[in-house]
Formats: structure tokens, C-alpha cells, sequence
């Protein structure tokens, strides 16, 4: 008797040529250096600057704090 298993269905392996495992994309940047969306105006939800006088009125009169009316 012998104690090698016998050959199955798993040891079956197609023949197929060995291709290399591709490495997974490892970044060791600092994610400080980056500049996020909320380090932007228009991530805080700031207008883009139309410029003008009527312009800068408008959004004074829009972001005028409560105790100034």
C-alpha cells in the first residue's frame, strides 16, 4: 500500500503558462500633501467671484449676519 494520495479531480490543474500575480497599487504619500474638496471655496460651497460693485453687494446683503439688519 501506498501512503502518496491518489491522483483527483483537484491535482488536475489545466496547463496554462504562469503569469505573475500583478502587485497591488501601494501609495505611501502623505494623504496630508493632497488638497481635499473642502480645502477649496467651492467645497464649502462658496460662489465663484463674479466681480463688480452690484456683484459684492449682492453677497453682502445675502451673508449679512442677523445683528446687522
Amino acid at each position: 500500500m501506498s501512503t502518496a494520495p491518489a491522483p483527483g479531480p483537484r491535482d488536475s490543474k489545466p496547463s496554462r503558462p504562469d503569469r505573475p500575480k500583478p502587485k497591488p497599487a501601494l501609495i505611501f504619500d502623505d494623504p496630508l500633501d493632497q488638497q481635499s474638496a473642502d480645502d477649496t471655496d467651492q467645497g464649502w460651497g462658496e460662489r465663484a467671484p463674479a466681480g463688480g460693485g452690484a456683484a459684492d453687494l449682492a453677497r453682502f446683503l445675502d451673508e449679512k449676519p442677523p445683528h446687522h439688519i
